[in-house]
Formats: C-alpha cells, sequence, structure tokens
C-alpha cells in the first residue's frame, strides 16, 4: 500500500528524457510520485505528459495553480529536484521562485519536508563560483546535494550523457528518506 509521496520535480536535462523508469522505479518502493517539471522540461516532454500523468495517477504540473482553485496533488513527505540544472540550483539557492518546481522547493525548505537535490551540469558550469555557493545554502538549509563524491559528479562541458546521470543514488536516497533532515 503506497503511503509515501514524492513531489519528483525536474528540470531541462537529458536525463529528463529517463523520468518514467524512474517513477516506476520509486512506485514499486512504495512512493505516490507527483510530478512537476520546469517550462522547458514540460516542453521537452510535450508529446508524454498525457502519459505521465497516467504512471502517476496526477496532473503533471509546470505552473502555480490559481489562487482559489484547490491543490490537487496530497502533501509531499520528500520532495527531490533532479536532475536540477545550474539554473534551478542557483534560483532555488537565491529564492527567486517564479517557476513552480523551484517555488514549492523553496517553500518545502520552510515546512521542514525533506529535500533532495542531485544536480546536473557539466564540469564549466560547476566551477562558476555562483554554484559551489547556491550547493552551500541549499546544504546549510538543510538539502541534501547529492553532489560530488558519492553523488553527481559533472562531465566535460562537451557532454550530454543520460546515460551516465546517477538516478540509482537518488533512489537509494529515497530509501533513507526518513534519515534525510
Amino acid at each position: 500500500m503506497i503511503t509515501r509521496t514524492l513531489y519528483l520535480f525536474v528540470s531541462a536535462a537529458p536525463p529528463v528524457f529517463d523520468v518514467a523508469r524512474v517513477i516506476e522505479s520509486a512506485q514499486r518502493a512504495g512512493w505516490d510520485v507527483c510530478l512537476g517539471l520546469t517550462p522547458t522540461a514540460a516542453r521537452w516532454l510535450g508529446d508524454s505528459l498525457d502519459g505521465l500523468a497516467v504512471l502517476t495517477g496526477h496532473p503533471v504540473r509546470w505552473e502555480y495553480k490559481l489562487p482559489g482553485q484547490p491543490d490537487v496533488w496530497p502533501p509531499a513527505d520528500v520532495v527531490v529536484v533532479a536532475p536540477a540544472t545550474f539554473t534551478t540550483i542557483n534560483a532555488w539557492a537565491a529564492g527567486i521562485t517564479d517557476k513552480f518546481v523551484v517555488g514549492v522547493a523553496a517553500e518545502a525548505i520552510g515546512k521542514d519536508t525533506p529535500l533532495i537535490a542531485m544536480p546536473c551540469l557539466n564540469a564549466a558550469y560547476a566551477r562558476h563560483p555562483a554554484f559551489e555557493r547556491s550547493v552551500g545554502e541549499l546544504r546549510l538549509a538543510g538539502v541534501r546535494v547529492l553532489h560530488g563524491p558519492g553523488g553527481f559528479e559533472p562531465g566535460p562541458p562537451e557532454g550530454d550523457d543520460p546515460v551516465g546521470y546517477p538516478w540509482h543514488l537518488l533512489l537509494e536516497e529515497l530509501g533513507e528518506a526518513g534519515d534525510v533532515r
């Protein structure tokens, strides 16, 4: 019986194309998955959105609801942001919440909802000083950031390899979600 709700928030990076497989793996582990996307990720997955909604049993969201509209998702037990791009990580750490997934993830910090993030960017972006500051800020806020040894390790600037993205690390972390915060 599914008793835990996972908000899976994905940015527009090549591993987004594996999201159905990741959802199925999380569901097998007992998670009720709600899928949120950045607007660009929604555009990339445009032809798959209806199927992803059927797979999760919830509407796929990439925009804020209007004031007064009911929330269509159950409350989250855990929020995961992966793949988290350079833009998503920096906006989240800075509190720039113009995108639905960043806004909900930012609010989850204040709600003490366990949060896990796994970046997806190349080594050139990872060397930018804003990125390390942002990862540090998120970690100080209690976000479990899977970056560096034991997490996502950036590849060369020329690489866009979704096969090499370590989704398995994220799924393992979900198995220990009670210890995230």
